[in-house]
């Protein structure tokens, strides 16, 4: 298992920078955020440190190159937009970039694409998947014809009143995951699996890990740590950060010990990929920075 990190903390960095600092922190890979040009929508959203529209064989070479002189590899290329979202120009935009990181993948030889499925959040789940087969089954089918993995992460993208009332990210549970696989007739369709997630919605994230070992393609260690006086007060139907807010890997209640050891036990030795988003280290480069060690020194206890 390689012990990773998703570039967008290194939001501001340039491509070169970003690889300087986290393979001077001890990072293997680099899951390379690589959103279209723009506004971000959300925090950790809009960072760009491969510009996939405009990759010649120059740039190809060049990101190659400087990857492995710095003893790293890219495990995946990631845009985590809303393929279903109702509005349906967002919704074809979102997907039309899929297909130019798939091609990109191509040209980098990087085998996975992390993404989400999306969600229009006002229909019900079972008209979900049936918009999502629609809109899936064609990009599926072009990352298949080249080789490319496709890696669903499993955020529900439900944490305050933007993304209330259904959330924007359907492939969150494993009766979902299911409903999806048995539709979507695809080998190269998997997850890019993260336990936070099954934290606050009180899913057992070590026992689906064998269940699922044939579909797990990619991994994000982030935390979440659960407020139960807070929760005690609002309830589960309330807005999820009423009661919880994301951390650094051991800042929260995932138990790391146990999550690698299942991972490990179910033959995984794929890419992990730290993801940092954590409030309380934001604010300057420094704070960054010092998240970025913290978390690299802590996982190093899990992933060697």
């Amino acid at each position: 298992m390689k012990l990773g990190i998703l570039s967008a903390i290194y939001d501001g960095y340039s491509f070169e920078e970003m690889i300087d600092h986290a393979s001077s922190v001890g990072y293997e890979c680099v899951e390379v955020a690589c959103w279209p040009s723009g506004k971000a929508e959300r925090r950790y959203a809009g960072v760009s440190h491969i510009d996939v529209t405009a990759l010649d064989n120059a740039k190809v070479s060049h990101i190659l190159s400087y990857t492995a002189s710095h003893g790293m590899e890219i495990s995946a290329l990631a845009y985590y937009p809303n393929t279903l979202d109702p509005d349906k120009v967002k919704r074809e935009a979102a997907v039309r970039h899929i297909h130019a990181l798939i091609d990109a993948a191509v040209k980098l030889g990087v085998g996975r694409v992390n993404t989400f499925i999306g969600r229009d959040q006002h229909l019900s789940v079972e008209d979900n998947i049936e918009l999502a087969v629609s809109v899936w089954d064609p990009i599926l089918a072009y990352a298949k014809e080249r080789g490319i993995r496709i890696g669903i992460e499993n955020c529900p993208m439900l944490f305050g009143r933007d993304q209330w009332p259904g959330g924007q990210n359907l492939f969150y549970s494993p009766v979902i995951w299911d409903e999806m696989f048995k539709r979507l007739l695809y080998d190269n369709f998997g997850l890019n699996f993260d336990p936070s997630h099954f934290v606050w919605q009180g899913m057992d994230y070590c026992a689906i890990l064998e269940e699922y070992k044939d579909r797990i393609f990619h991994i994000h260690f982030k935390d979440i740590k659960l407020h139960p006086e807070k929760l005690a007060r609002c309830g589960v139907l309330a807005y999820p950060l009423d009661y919880m807010e994301p951390k650094l890997p051991g800042l929260g209640d995932v138990d790391w010990g146990a999550f690698v050891s299942a991972l490990t036990s179910s033959g995984y030795d794929g890419p992990a990929c730290v993801e940092i988003e954590d409030k309380a280290f934001e604010g300057s480069r420094e704070r960054i920075e010092a998240s970025i060690q913290l978390t690299y020194r802590y996982m190093r206890n899990f992933v060697i």
